[in-house]
């Protein structure tokens, strides 16, 4: 037993209660420092896209797999784009529907769209690097299959990319738009709530964990310096975000770079997402935690990001532990410094409910420009940052053996994900 009578359960309830306090609280002052430095507008300040110097080539890349009922939708939508140069590249990744004969269409209908055909499926990380080395443009625009990126959305990104030739991307600021079951609902809270205040939290610190894979603009000259995307990584997003960074090069985030997603509306399609996502956050820090990547003195600027991610991962299994506790205690009786009363009681349930309501307020608050929808759902989503460190838990412990134990080199290929309930 250690000294002054205190276990070492009790040690592992205190991290697993007062860790996500500390980071909801680190996230909302980081955030609100990026909002303070970087969005907020000046006296006399306009709302619209920045003007730019000049308008290089942009290309549009939609890698489409089994896409059919919704490709045309987000195509439509591209060719709305106010950016006066862009070109748009329709990958189709072995689709077994029709999304062959429909992308065929979309190109015969205008020139600005071109579209590549593989055999079979190769993954999306193939997708994108044969797109890019598909192209003559310097600027590379990605885009899911299923968003609806605003007219604006490059412009916004563009602005960023010509400030310094050090930027190697610009992750965009997704949105929500399935909002009429309670899964789409409290998603909702998590992007505005969890991933919109984690990338302005990160970007003032200096590193970004990874650009959303949804929307997401490179320099095709970084890219090349990195070897383009993995294809053996199951979230090529963070990969990429990885080798840029490590790299020196830098990555902004741009929430004026707006884009409308799908989102699952099943607790399996969710599961199977979030599993993937944490496979894949798993997988890179496999491959990159080594001394002559992430421990260089060079590469001092990720380790921050490098310290959030592996203290997350202890977190979701100390939770683990402190779960089990509580569940054999349920059965059995066991001695007092082993039991658990209950998993969310007393203050410590005050101040998680607390910090639920502030962190979301807070989140609306910094996102009410870009999306009036938000504060009706504020009802459903206040308990979402305590459903997503449950939900971060579960997938995290899982995916750590099943990322360890896949095998190496094995291509990452990809199946048509649960885009919600669609009318």
């Amino acid at each position: 037993m250690p000294a002054n009578n205190i276990s070492i359960l009790d040690y592992l309830t205190g991290f697993s209660y007062y860790y996500p306090l500390f980071m909801a609280y680190l996230w909302m002052v980081g955030a609100t420092f990026y909002y303070w430095r970087f969005e907020r507008l000046k006296k006399g300040q306009k709302i619209g896209p920045p003007p730019l110097t000049e308008y290089p080539l942009v290309c549009i890349i939609v890698p489409c797999h089994d896409e059919g009922p919704q490709v045309s939708e987000t195509v439509e939508c591209l060719l709305t784009c106010e950016y006066p140069n862009f070109e748009i590249l329709l990958v189709n990744d072995g689709s077994a529907d029709k999304t062959r004969q429909v992308l065929e269409t979309l190109a015969s209908r205008d020139a600005k769209v071109r579209v590549i055909h593989f055999a079979h499926n190769q993954g999306k990380a193939v997708a994108l690097t044969t797109a890019a080395l598909m192209t003559s443009a310097e600027y590379l625009a990605c885009i899911d299959a299923d968003a609806l990126l605003d007219p604006y959305a490059v412009n916004w990104m563009m602005g960023q990319m010509l400030i310094s030739p050090r930027v190697a991307a610009v992750t965009g600021n997704p949105r929500v738009r399935n909002r009429s079951s309670l899964l789409g609902r409290v998603q909702l809270g998590e992007y505005s709530s969890i991933v919109g205040l984690i990338k302005r939290a990160q970007r003032t610190y200096g590193r970004i964990f990874t650009v959303s894979g949804v929307v997401a603009c490179f320099r095709k000259a970084a890219l090349h310096d990195v070897g383009y995307w993995s294809p053996d990584m199951l979230t090529e997003d963070i990969d990429v975000s990885w080798k840029l960074q490590l790299q020196h090069w830098d990555i902004r985030f741009e929430p004026n770079a707006l884009c409308w997603i799908l989102t699952p509306e099943t607790m399996g399609g969710l599961w199977k997402q979030r599993l993937r996502w944490a496979m894949g956050g798993v997988q890179v820090l496999m491959k990159h935690f080594r001394i002559e990547h992430i421990f260089r003195w060079k590469s001092r600027r990720m380790w921050p990001v490098l310290i959030e991610y592996l203290i997350s991962v202890t977190w979701a299994y100390a939770m683990l532990a402190v779960a089990l506790f509580w569940l054999v205690g349920l059965f059995i009786e066991l001695p007092q410094a082993y039991r658990v009363p209950s998993l969310l009681s007393g203050w410590s349930g005050i101040m998680l409910g607390t910090t639920c309501l502030l962190q979301i307020a807070v989140s609306l608050a910094l996102d009410s420009r870009y999306d009036n929808g938000p504060f009706r759902h504020f009802f459903w989503m206040i308990w979402y940052p305590l459903a997503y460190w449950m939900l971060n838990m579960a997938a995290t412990v899982t995916a750590a053996p099943c990322a360890i134990s896949r095998r190496l080199n094995k291509r990452a290929r990809w199946t048509s994900p649960d885009r919600g309930i669609r009318p």
